[in-house]
């Protein structure tokens, strides 16, 4: 059996957390736009659900909390 060095575990969790953080942004800088519009009229819910549901949190915001322009 071959053990799992720390090293191995990071660099197979580093690239999620790096996606995982760039849609955070992306997601928290788009809503912030001041011409945004966002399905239910809350920025402030929408930012919460970016916040805190992980990864899943910025993927329902673009795909159902966005308005079209």
């Amino acid at each position: 059996m071959t053990a799992v060095t720390d090293t191995q575990i990071l660099l197979l969790v580093l690239p999620i957390v790096i996606i995982e953080l760039g849609l955070l942004v992306f997601a928290l800088r788009d809503l912030l736009r001041p011409e945004r519009r966002v399905r239910g009229e809350s920025k402030l819910m929408w930012g919460l659900i970016i916040v805190f549901v992980g990864m899943l949190g910025p993927i329902l915001y673009f795909i159902v909390g966005r308005e079209p322009e």
